[in-house]
């Protein structure tokens, strides 16, 4: 027996009055893995949840497998459970497995004929067989070594574990199972490097078929054998044959296409409108004849006349046909545009220091013997998961203060977190900005100016937004009036891959200081500042809860 497909069958979904999702139809066979493309509001996680059954579609149909997985962009857990728990609940499918065969092999040993005994076992087989049933523990080991989480004792409760901790969990159990389809929504926004090349590993090498939405361009090159693009199109969203890099071709391509389209088109209708109009004043010249046309004139002048309303209706008719079938304008890429920025900070001496450490430890967390934050620094904080580059970060920010930090007095500092939540939900994201900001800031400075959240999106509550489109308002706050020193942890998650590029750009020219911690391979490689490496300390694991931007009164 062969893995069965996952199929959507012209989805549609409403969210908030906008259609979503409109008649996308997907098919996921087994050993495909395919990548989800799209800005954040595109759909992706939409489309996720209505291939695993979460949300059910307005319109339309998915057929799924019975064993199918999926992860959350933010995932649930029971705070009581242990480690154990999850594995077990994990490994509970193959030893049904093992235990089924077992069963089945007494009864026929006792009845080995049986047809039906014969069926029933054949089937566990090829069922266990697929999904390494007999390698199943071995493989839970190996799977929590290469994601990091092998030093977790297994009867940690879940609550005690940081975030990334639990996520990385989350997606253990997932591999581990083996299930014949799986869902995975932004699966490397906790793995350091070697995490994410054994998760690619991994992926690779699973019989089913897997959908994955992510910002992670080193990940989506390694893992997709197609992707689908669900921002708009002339004709709906594409799939795409090939890896991320062979999608990025072709997009270019395809994109060049549509606006040579559109510009033959709008030049057609232009050249149709302005025929229409020349044509339509001869057939009323207001030209009284001349002496001597009079006698032919209405044999003649009815004639011409009639000729001129034929064109005048051919003209009509294919400029409706055409205005009917014309397609619209390729939409503006959502851009990043710190450029925008109008006044800069002061000038200051780049060899000014703005944050010293010395001998600096926070229990458990984090230890730095020594470091210096000039004023013109871009420095890039790497290191494995739970090493402290969080931690380090707070410290930078003020959050944290240990004895060993100096700052300078005065010292405007912003930290954009890893998780972005705002204190008024209800507030819509321009009222947020303005209130952040103040008036006079927002103003000089708009929302909708920055590229970084369509203008459709700007006047609903940020209580209503994305995981990613909250991230993006953060990131504006922090922009919009730069500190003179700017703490990013993790900034592109949860981005665009488009954003993502922009983003990095605008790192390089930007005022003042900035210290990034991140994982990003794409942006490690193309990082042109200094580096420097946090390691784990000896006992413990650092929990950074969510930075929660105030909003004022």
């Amino acid at each position: 027996m062969v893995e069965a497909a996952l199929l959507a069958h012209d989805v549609v979904r409403l969210l908030g009055g906008r259609r979503v999702l409109d008649g996308v139809s997907l098919t996921a066979a087994p050993g495909r893995r395919i990548g989800l493309i799209g800005e954040n509001g595109a759909g992706k996680s939409t489309l996720l949840r209505l291939l695993a059954g979460v949300d059910h579609p307005d319109r339309g149909r998915v057929e799924r497998p019975a064993d199918l997985g999926y992860l959350h962009q933010e995932m649930s857990f029971d705070p009581e459970a242990t480690v154990a728990d999850v594995l077990d609940d994990a490994l509970a499918g193959a030893r049904e497995d093992l235990a089924e065969l077992d069963r089945l092999a007494g009864l026929l040993a006792g009845s080995p004929d049986d047809a039906d005994l014969l069926a029933a076992y054949a089937e566990r087989l090829d069922h266990a067989q697929r999904h390494e049933a007999w390698d199943a523990d071995r493989r839970a080991k190996i799977v929590l070594a290469g994601l990091g989480l092998d030093d977790v004792a297994h009867d940690r409760a879940l609550a005690s574990l940081s975030g990334g901790q639990r996520a990385r969990l989350a997606l253990a159990a997932l591999v581990v199972r083996r299930p014949s389809a799986l869902l995975l929504d932004e699966p490397t926004n906790h793995l350091d490097d070697d995490a994410a090349g054994f998760l690619e590993e991994q992926l690779r090498g699973l019989p089913g078929a897997v959908v994955v939405a992510s910002h992670d361009r080193a990940f989506l090159d390694a893992v997709c054998t197609d992707v689908i693009d669900l921002d708009p199109a002339p004709d709906g969203p594409v799939r795409y044959g090939g890896n991320y890099t062979a999608y990025l071709t072709e997009k270019r391509a395809q994109r060049a296409r549509w606006q040579e389209r559109y510009t033959a088109e709008q030049e057609a209708l232009a050249a149709l409108r302005d025929a229409l109009g020349v044509t339509t004043r001869q057939v009323a010249p207001n030209r009284a004849p001349r002496d001597n046309e009079k006698m032919g004139y209405g044999h003649r002048a009815g004639r011409v006349q009639n000729q001129i309303a034929r064109r005048v209706r051919n003209t009509t008719r294919r400029l409706e046909e055409l205005e009917r079938r014309q397609v619209p304008a390729p939409p503006r890429p959502l851009r990043f545009h710190p450029d925008v920025l109008a006044d800069a900070l002061a000038d200051e001496s780049p060899d000014e220091v703005l944050v010293s450490l010395r001998d600096v430890r926070v229990p458990g967390r984090l230890a730095v013997a020594r470091l210096d934050v000039p004023a013109g620094a871009r420095l890039l904080v790497t290191g494995p998961n739970g090493a402290g580059k969080s931690t380090l970060l707070l410290v930078l920010a003020g959050l944290l203060e240990p004895a060993g930090v100096r700052r300078r007095p005065g010292l405007r500092v912003d930290l954009l977190g890893q998780d972005t939540r705002f204190d008024r939900p209800g507030r819509t994201a321009r009222e947020t900005y303005e209130a952040v900001l103040g008036t006079a800031r927002a103003e000089s400075v708009p929302l909708v100016s920055l590229g970084l959240l369509h203008e459709w999106d700007v006047d609903k509550p940020v209580g209503e937004l994305s995981v990613g489109q909250r991230r993006r308002l953060g990131l504006a706050l922090v922009v919009a009036d730069p500190p003179e020193l700017l703490l990013l942890d993790e900034p592109t998650n949860h981005l665009s891959p488009t954003l993502c590029d922009d983003l990095e750009d605008a790192l390089g020219p930007g005022p003042g200081a900035i210290v990034l911690a991140g994982h990003d391979r794409r942006l490690r490689s193309r990082w042109s500042g200094a580096e420097i490496r946090v390691d784990p300390v000896p006992t413990g694991t650092p929990q950074v809860g969510p930075v929660v931007v105030d909003e004022g009164g």
